[in-house]
C-alpha cells in the first residue's frame, strides 16, 4: 500500500480515459453483473477482506462478477471511475477524495475499510517524538508527496513548521536507523520496510495527531449512486462478509490472500494481520458495522484542508463528500464488530 498521499496524482489525468464499461447488467437472471473495482495500490494486506469475498465466493453469491483492477505507483485511480471503466474505487486515503471533489470530480465516500490513516511518524528513545509537538526542534523527514499532511497537523495544531527542519526522503527507513533524521514517516502497515528501525521504534499515529482521516476509503461517482445503488449495495455487502470472515479466521484469510497474490510474503503477512485488523475494527464498528464511518470527521478534514490552502478554487461542502445510501442499504448485513 501507499506510504503517502500523492495530491497532484488524484487530479491528474482525468480527461485522458475514454469511456468503458463497467458495471454491465445482465437481462437474464443467470448472468452475473459484472463491476470493476479500480484499488488505488497494488493488492495488499489492506485488501485482505475484499480478496477473502472473491475467493469465498461472496460476490457470486451476490450475483455479482466483479474483478480486481489494482493500482500502483504510476496508475490513476478516479479517471477509470469517472469514465466508466471501473464502477467503483478505494482511495488509500479519504484526503484524496476530498482534494478530488474539491477540483470538480462528482465522486463521494460511501464506506470505508480503515478506521484511521495507517500513516505515523517513527522515532527512536534518543530523539523521541510521542506527540506534535515533540516535533518541535527535531528532523523531520517526510515523502515530499505527504508533506501537504504534515502542513494540516501543524497547522492543526498551532505549530509552525519553521520550528523544525524538515527534509525530503523516499520510502526508506535508513535515514532514521542512521541519525541523518529524528523521524521517518510511512504506512504502519508496511511490517518489512519498517523492521529496519528495530524494536524500540517510537509510532506517533496520524489518528493522535489531531488530524482525522478514514483509509481504504471506497467511492462512487454521482451519478453512480443514484443509477446503480442496489449494485454497490450487493458489492459492499459481500465485502463485508468478506472482512467479517477476515476477522473471524485472520491466518485461514492471509493464506487465501496470498495464496492469490504470491508476490506478498506470508510470514511478513501472518505478523501483520492482527493490526490490520486493529485498523478496520473498533468501537464505531462495533455499534454500527465494519465501514462506517463519521461525516463529521469528513467536515473537519475538509475544514483543515481548505484553511491551509490545499483546494484549487472553494473548498468543496462537506456533504457533497459523501453518501451514507449504501451504508444504510447494507446496515443488517455489515458485520458488528469491534
Amino acid at each position: 500500500m501507499s506510504t503517502a498521499f500523492d495530491r497532484r496524482t488524484v487530479l491528474a489525468g482525468i480527461a485522458a480515459f475514454g469511456a468503458g464499461i463497467a458495471l454491465r447488467i445482465p437481462k437474464g437472471r443467470a448472468e452475473a453483473a459484472r463491476v470493476v473495482i479500480k484499488y488505488d495500490w497494488l493488492i495488499s494486506n489492506g485488501q485482505i477482506g475484499d480478496v477473502v469475498a472473491l475467493k469465498q465466493g461472496l460476490f457470486e453469491a451476490e450475483g455479482l462478477a466483479v474483478e480486481f483492477s489494482p493500482g500502483g505507483p504510476n496508475s490513476a485511480t478516479v479517471p477509470p471511475v469517472v469514465t466508466g471503466q471501473a464502477a467503483l474505487g478505494q482511495f488509500s486515503d479519504s484526503a484524496q477524495l476530498l482534494l478530488a471533489r474539491g477540483s470538480g470530480v462528482p465522486v463521494k465516500v460511501i464506506a470505508c475499510g480503515y478506521r484511521s490513516g495507517p500513516f505515523a511518524f517513527y522515532s527512536l528513545p534518543k530523539a523521541p517524538i510521542r506527540s506534535v509537538k515533540d516535533m518541535i526542534g527535531k528532523r523531520i523527514g517526510i515523502q515530499p508527496t505527504a508533506r501537504f499532511v504534515l502542513d494540516a497537523i501543524l497547522a492543526q495544531n498551532k505549530i509552525d513548521p519553521a520550528q523544525m527542519q524538515i527534509t525530503n526522503i523516499g520510502f526508506d527507513m535508513t535515514p532514521l536507523v542512521t541519525g541523518q533524521v529524528d523521524a521517518v514517516t510511512g504506512w504502519i502497515t508496511n511490517t518489512q520496510a519498517l523492521s529496519v528501525i528495530g524494536p524500540d521504534r517510537i509510532d506517533l499515529m496520524m489518528k493522535d495527531t489531531g488530524l482525522p482521516s478514514y483509509s481504504n476509503v471506497y467511492f462512487a461517482t454521482d451519478q453512480a449512486l443514484a443509477e446503480n445503488a442496489e449494485v454497490l449495495a450487493k458489492f459492499l455487502r459481500a465485502v463485508a462478509k468478506g472482512w467479517a470472515w477476515t476477522h473471524a479466521h485472520p491466518k485461514e484469510a492471509v493464506d487465501l490472500t496470498v495464496d492469490a497474490y504470491p508476490q506478498l510474503d506470508r510470514g511478513t503477512e501472518q505478523a501483520t494481520v492482527d493490526l490490520v485488523l486493529k485498523l478496520s475494527f473498533d468501537a464505531d464498528t462495533e455499534a454500527k458495522g465494519w465501514g462506517w464511518f463519521d461525516p463529521a470527521a469528513i467536515a473537519e478534514q475538509v475544514r483543515i484542508y481548505d484553511a491551509i490552502g490545499q483546494f484549487q478554487g472553494s473548498a468543496p461542502k462537506p456533504e457533497e463528500c459523501w453518501s451514507s445510501a449504501i451504508l444504510e442499504m447494507t446496515a443488517a448485513d455489515r458485520p458488528k464488530l469491534g
